[in-house]
């Protein structure tokens, strides 16, 4: 099951990599919630799937013969939270500039901006 799930990773990486090099905002966007779960997959991956070994127990106590392993679902869950709040910044951000420049395609967005120089005061300015 294991190498499944490694397959998997492996795509959900080449298409956020494919994503994120995309020319459009949105494709970028949705590369990085991609990126996010594959980075979640490979800390479930690398917390192993089956429960060969116990969990931590007090001495003298029974063991539980099959538990899962919390510290990745602890990671998991920051990780989620982490990638959360990277793309919701992210769509502010795309959002603010589209509200600035009018557009959300890179190449017009380097057009829309204001050349260098201008838009300063003249004490400002570099010579």
């Amino acid at each position: 099951m294991e190498p499944i799930f490694a397959l998997a990773f492996g795509v959900m990486i080449a298409v956020a990599a494919y994503l994120i090099l995309s020319r459009n905002m949105l494709r970028v966007l949705l590369g990085l919630l991609v990126l996010g779960n594959a980075a979640n997959l490979a800390i479930f991956l690398a917390g192993r799937l089956g429960s060969r070994v116990p969990p931590l127990v007090e001495a003298g106590e029974a063991t539980v013969a099959v538990s899962a392993n919390p510290l990745p679902q602890a990671l998991i869950l920051t990780a989620i939270v982490i990638s959360f709040s990277l793309v919701a910044f992210t769509a502010v951000l795309f959002e603010n500039a589209y509200k600035r420049l009018g557009t959300l395609d890179p190449d017009a967005m380097r057009d829309a901006e204001t050349p260098p120089g201008e838009g300063l005061r003249d004490d400002e300015r570099r010579e």
